[in-house]
């Protein structure tokens, strides 16, 4: 059974561990050497998402039966635009249905919060598998971003976007 659950600044360590998994299994295999490094350590310090919760990023957390499997972020940036800033699944649980369910709670929240209709917005990378997932969600794309992100890497991404009714 899955369920999600949304987290508190306590959960940051399980955030992190959960992240340390999922993201370099992610992302390794797309990005330059280092960048992954570079990435964890600007978004998934304690410090960091400690802000982020402070500024208004609401976290869930999802579990197969107890054990956590995945995570998601998502942040109001205008009245009716929200940006699905993570949505994360460890590897021995995707295909599983965990991350349509993460997908579910992300409109779900839209719906609460915001006036409707709304757009929930996400940067992928291009060459991410997980392009095809939220497609089949039925998102679209809406335009082509490169993002300097500093040191020298770049989010190559394309900007996903879902209206909500």
């Amino acid at each position: 059974m899955i369920t999600i659950r949304p987290a508190t600044v306590s959960d940051i360590p399980l955030i992190r561990s959960l992240a340390e998994v999922v993201f370099p299994a992610t992302y390794e295999p797309l990005l330059p050497a280092g960048q992954v490094g570079y990435m964890m350590a600007w978004m998934y310090s304690v410090e960091s998402l400690q802000r982020q919760m402070a500024e208004g990023h609401t976290y869930y957390i999802a579990y197969a039966d107890d054990t956590p499997c995945g995570y998601l972020s998502i942040e109001q940036q205008a009245t009716s635009l929200f940006h699905l800033q993570k949505i994360y699944v460890l590897p021995d649980f995707q295909g599983r249905g965990v991350g349509e369910r993460l997908f579910q709670q992300a409109v779900t929240h839209v719906r609460k919060a915001a006036e409707l209709p709304a757009w929930i917005e996400l940067n992928v990378n291009r060459e991410n598998r997980a392009v095809g997932f939220y497609l089949r969600m039925g998102m679209e794309r809406l335009r082509t971003v490169d993002v300097e992100i500093g040191e020298g890497f770049y989010m190559n991404d394309y900007i996903m976007g879902l209206q909500v009714q």
